[in-house]
């Protein structure tokens, strides 16, 4: 009786890793877990690449109108100066 139990718990381990998963199956988990993380990866580096392409765009866009309110201060200096000038004379 021992040895028919014994036969039959080898013979149920044997079933049990015969019905796991195959190196091919652990394979293709394996990489479908790889190209799932490549993609988030690949999402954040997306939205962090729009964040700076904002950023860049919206300090351009102050430089751009600090200078054109620089040139609008400049040009009234200078009809100031022309005003002021063309009395004198």
């Amino acid at each position: 009786m021992k040895k028919l139990l014994t036969l039959v718990a080898v013979a149920g381990m044997f079933t049990f890793v015969a019905c796991g998963p195959s190196a091919e199956e652990k394979a293709a988990k394996e990489k479908a877990h790889t190209d799932s993380v490549n993609a988030e990866a690949a999402k954040v580096a997306e939205a962090e690449a729009a964040k700076m392409q904002k950023t860049q765009d919206s300090l351009k866009n102050l430089a751009d109108e600090a200078a054109a309110k620089q040139k609008q201060m400049d040009d009234s200096i200078a009809a100031a100066k022309d005003k002021k000038g063309g009395k004198k004379k």
